[in-house]
């Protein structure tokens, strides 16, 4: 069992922490210095994830069979999402330091609500799932849900720390990103990497 748990925790941590929409946009939420908002995000992504496993668990007969139909529809869907996200993320104005700070508190749920929609939107989030649910779940899924629900698990975790490191990459880069100028390359940096992951996605 243990073996099992180990390569569980080896291939949703390999998802998790390798560059993608979800961990760009996770690195710009903790450059920005909030870190409530960034942990929001964070939670938002792995919440996310750990449910599309749990969906690709119980489902997964019926969608491997529905993949053909709607995965081109899916990866149009949200490789323009991303584009504008890219777009929006080049033109980000730079915030004077100490903005973060100040007295007019930031909206901290959107950072949720974006964090669950990339990675809903991800599809490399839902083939890393299925692949998941197919090596690990599915041939131990006679003998009960114990299998499945160990991978939703093991799955949440990988996905706070994968994401994680990347929001506390963005915090380290904090006191580096002090001048105007500078956020405005990290931000047109930011958006050309999401362009990049958008061509590989649909390449």
């Amino acid at each position: 069992m243990l073996p099992t748990l180990l390569a569980m925790a080896s291939f949703a941590l390999v998802g998790a922490i390798t560059p993608g929409p979800v961990n760009v946009l996770a690195l710009r939420h903790g450059s920005q210095g909030l870190r409530l908002a960034a942990l929001l995000y964070v939670l938002g992504a792995s919440l996310s994830y750990a449910l599309i496993v749990a969906g690709m668990g119980l489902f997964a007969s019926h969608l491997t069979q529905a993949l053909p139909r709607w995965a081109g529809a899916a990866q149009a869907l949200c490789a323009a999402y991303l584009l504008w996200l890219a777009w929006k993320l080049a033109r980000a104005p730079a915030d004077h330091p100490g903005t973060a700070a100040g007295h007019h508190a930031p909206a901290l749920w959107p950072s949720f609500v974006q964090g669950v929609a990339i990675q809903t939107l991800n599809p490399k989030a839902w083939l890393f799932a299925l692949s998941a649910v197919g090596v690990f779940a599915l041939p131990a899924s006679a003998s009960g849900p114990g299998a499945l629900l160990a991978l939703c698990a093991i799955s949440l975790l990988a996905c706070l720390v994968g994401v994680g490191c990347w929001a506390v990459l963005g915090r380290v880069l904090t006191q580096w990103l002090r001048t105007p100028q500078r956020q405005q390359w990290l931000h047109r940096a930011l958006a050309a990497l999401l362009v990049v992951s958008v061509l590989g996605m649909l390449a």
